[in-house]
Protein backbone atom coordinates (compact mmCIF):
# COMPACT_ATOMS: atom_id res chain seq x y z
CA UNK A 1 0.00 0.00 0.00
CA UNK A 2 1.44 3.51 -1.14
CA UNK A 3 2.58 5.83 1.83
CA UNK A 4 1.46 9.31 1.52
CA UNK A 5 2.93 12.68 2.85
CA UNK A 6 1.21 16.39 2.09
CA UNK A 7 4.34 18.65 0.77
CA UNK A 8 4.95 22.08 2.48
CA UNK A 9 7.06 24.48 -0.12
CA UNK A 10 9.82 26.32 1.94
CA UNK A 11 10.28 29.66 0.41
CA UNK A 12 14.35 31.33 1.85
CA UNK A 13 14.61 31.93 5.32
CA UNK A 14 17.05 32.46 8.55
CA UNK A 15 17.20 30.52 11.23
CA UNK A 16 19.31 32.06 14.28
CA UNK A 17 21.22 31.34 17.07
CA UNK A 18 20.46 33.48 20.49
CA UNK A 19 23.72 34.86 20.47
CA UNK A 20 23.38 36.14 16.86
CA UNK A 21 19.26 36.54 17.50
CA UNK A 22 20.86 39.22 20.02
CA UNK A 23 23.65 41.05 17.67
CA UNK A 24 20.77 42.01 15.12
CA UNK A 25 17.92 42.51 17.61
CA UNK A 26 19.58 43.82 20.89
CA UNK A 27 20.14 41.62 24.24
CA UNK A 28 17.65 39.76 25.50
CA UNK A 29 15.67 39.57 22.43
CA UNK A 30 13.03 37.43 22.19
CA UNK A 31 11.37 36.36 18.31
CA UNK A 32 7.66 37.14 18.37
CA UNK A 33 5.47 34.20 16.53
CA UNK A 34 3.72 34.67 13.64
CA UNK A 35 2.44 31.80 13.04
CA UNK A 36 3.02 27.98 13.75
CA UNK A 37 4.10 25.67 11.74
CA UNK A 38 3.03 22.05 10.99
CA UNK A 39 6.40 20.49 12.35
CA UNK A 40 6.06 20.40 16.38
CA UNK A 41 7.34 23.74 18.23
CA UNK A 42 8.89 25.72 15.46
CA UNK A 43 7.06 28.90 14.10
CA UNK A 44 7.59 31.89 11.21
CA UNK A 45 8.38 34.99 13.32
CA UNK A 46 7.19 38.65 12.75
CA UNK A 47 10.83 39.63 12.49
CA UNK A 48 12.82 39.37 9.07
CA UNK A 49 16.58 40.60 8.65
CA UNK A 50 18.48 41.34 5.62
CA UNK A 51 20.71 38.79 4.18
CA UNK A 52 23.82 40.18 1.91
CA UNK A 53 25.40 38.23 -1.12
CA UNK A 54 27.89 38.34 -3.36
CA UNK A 55 25.47 40.13 -6.15
CA UNK A 56 22.69 41.16 -4.15
CA UNK A 57 20.68 40.81 -0.87
CA UNK A 58 17.36 39.56 -0.19
CA UNK A 59 15.13 40.16 3.24
CA UNK A 60 14.07 36.89 5.13
CA UNK A 61 11.69 35.73 7.31
CA UNK A 62 12.89 34.23 10.71
CA UNK A 63 11.93 31.12 11.60
CA UNK A 64 11.80 29.80 15.51
CA UNK A 65 12.38 29.06 17.66
CA UNK A 66 16.90 29.73 18.44
CA UNK A 67 19.03 27.01 16.97
CA UNK A 68 22.46 26.24 18.43
CA UNK A 69 23.89 27.51 14.99
CA UNK A 70 22.87 30.19 12.56
CA UNK A 71 22.13 28.62 9.12
CA UNK A 72 20.22 30.59 5.48
CA UNK A 73 18.20 28.05 3.32
CA UNK A 74 17.99 29.76 0.03
CA UNK A 75 16.76 28.04 -3.25
CA UNK A 76 19.37 27.16 -6.38
CA UNK A 77 17.79 30.63 -7.96
CA UNK A 78 17.84 32.69 -4.96
CA UNK A 79 21.53 31.27 -4.84
CA UNK A 80 22.44 32.23 -8.28
CA UNK A 81 20.64 35.40 -7.55
CA UNK A 82 22.33 36.39 -4.74
CA UNK A 83 26.05 35.28 -5.98
CA UNK A 84 26.23 32.42 -3.24
CA UNK A 85 27.74 29.31 -3.93
CA UNK A 86 25.65 27.38 -1.91
CA UNK A 87 26.10 23.32 -1.70
CA UNK A 88 23.00 21.11 -1.16
CA UNK A 89 22.77 20.08 2.38
CA UNK A 90 20.89 18.63 5.08
CA UNK A 91 20.00 21.10 7.67
CA UNK A 92 22.77 21.39 10.63
CA UNK A 93 25.51 20.17 7.97
CA UNK A 94 27.60 23.54 7.44
CA UNK A 95 31.03 22.42 7.24
CA UNK A 96 32.33 24.14 3.47
CA UNK A 97 29.36 25.87 3.30
CA UNK A 98 29.75 30.21 2.27
CA UNK A 99 28.99 32.71 4.79
CA UNK A 100 27.32 35.91 4.58
CA UNK A 101 26.62 39.57 6.25
CA UNK A 102 23.27 39.85 7.67
CA UNK A 103 21.49 43.05 8.96
CA UNK A 104 19.09 43.68 11.99
CA UNK A 105 17.77 46.51 13.06
CA UNK A 106 19.85 47.06 15.83
CA UNK A 107 23.01 45.21 14.12
CA UNK A 108 24.68 43.14 12.07
CA UNK A 109 26.91 39.91 11.63
CA UNK A 110 29.32 38.68 9.04
CA UNK A 111 28.48 34.20 9.14
CA UNK A 112 32.02 32.31 8.41
CA UNK A 113 29.36 29.51 7.34
CA UNK A 114 26.15 29.05 6.65
CA UNK A 115 24.51 29.31 3.77
CA UNK A 116 22.65 26.25 2.48
CA UNK A 117 20.19 24.64 -0.38
CA UNK A 118 18.15 22.19 2.02
CA UNK A 119 18.20 19.13 1.10
CA UNK A 120 14.75 18.10 0.17
CA UNK A 121 13.53 15.91 3.11
CA UNK A 122 10.21 14.25 4.59
CA UNK A 123 9.24 14.66 8.20
CA UNK A 124 7.98 11.57 10.31
CA UNK A 125 7.19 10.61 13.85
CA UNK A 126 8.94 7.41 14.74
CA UNK A 127 5.26 6.18 14.02
CA UNK A 128 5.20 7.49 11.25
CA UNK A 129 7.98 6.33 10.17
CA UNK A 130 7.69 2.68 10.77
CA UNK A 131 3.80 2.83 9.32
CA UNK A 132 5.81 3.90 5.94
CA UNK A 133 8.23 1.49 6.37
CA UNK A 134 11.45 4.10 6.62
CA UNK A 135 14.03 4.80 9.13
CA UNK A 136 15.83 8.13 9.91
CA UNK A 137 18.41 9.18 7.87
CA UNK A 138 17.04 6.54 4.86
CA UNK A 139 16.90 7.96 1.53
CA UNK A 140 14.03 7.43 -0.20
CA UNK A 141 12.33 8.79 -3.89
CA UNK A 142 9.06 10.62 -4.04
CA UNK A 143 6.55 10.44 -6.96
CA UNK A 144 4.91 12.99 -7.58
CA UNK A 145 1.25 12.65 -9.83
CA UNK A 146 -0.48 15.87 -11.75
CA UNK A 147 0.72 17.50 -15.28
CA UNK A 148 3.91 18.20 -14.09
CA UNK A 149 4.58 14.97 -12.56
CA UNK A 150 7.91 13.87 -11.45
CA UNK A 151 9.78 11.32 -9.54
CA UNK A 152 12.20 13.41 -6.96
CA UNK A 153 15.04 11.50 -5.65
CA UNK A 154 17.70 12.04 -2.43
CA UNK A 155 14.89 12.34 0.16
CA UNK A 156 15.86 12.30 3.25
CA UNK A 157 13.79 11.03 6.16
CA UNK A 158 14.01 13.04 9.22
CA UNK A 159 12.55 11.12 11.83
CA UNK A 160 11.90 11.45 15.77
CA UNK A 161 9.54 12.67 18.53
CA UNK A 162 10.21 16.41 16.95
CA UNK A 163 8.98 15.82 13.75
CA UNK A 164 5.20 15.10 11.93
CA UNK A 165 4.24 13.63 8.65
CA UNK A 166 5.44 16.29 6.00
CA UNK A 167 7.70 16.51 3.09
CA UNK A 168 9.79 19.97 2.42
CA UNK A 169 10.41 20.91 -0.84
CA UNK A 170 11.67 24.67 -1.69
CA UNK A 171 10.04 26.71 -4.44
CA UNK A 172 12.49 25.46 -7.33
CA UNK A 173 11.37 22.34 -6.42
CA UNK A 174 7.81 22.91 -6.07
CA UNK A 175 7.50 25.00 -9.48
CA UNK A 176 8.89 22.40 -11.17
CA UNK A 177 6.58 19.66 -10.03
CA UNK A 178 3.88 21.85 -9.71
CA UNK A 179 3.18 21.33 -6.34
CA UNK A 180 0.79 23.47 -3.89
CA UNK A 181 1.45 23.44 0.02
CA UNK A 182 -0.28 20.24 1.30
CA UNK A 183 -0.47 18.29 -1.82
CA UNK A 184 -0.33 14.51 -0.78
CA UNK A 185 2.63 13.11 -2.22
CA UNK A 186 4.07 9.33 -2.53
CA UNK A 187 7.24 7.55 -0.60
CA UNK A 188 8.99 5.47 -2.66
CA UNK A 189 11.76 2.56 -1.16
Amino acid sequence: MAYTVPVGISNKHVHLSQADLEVLFGEGYQLTKKKDLVQPGQFAAEEQVEVVGPKSSAKMRILGPVRAESQIEISATDARTMGFKAPVRESGKLDGTPGCKIIGPKGELELQKGVIIALRHIHLSAEQAAEAGVVDKQMVSVKIEGDRGLIFNNVLIRSGSAHTREMHVDTDEGNAAGLANDVEVEIIK
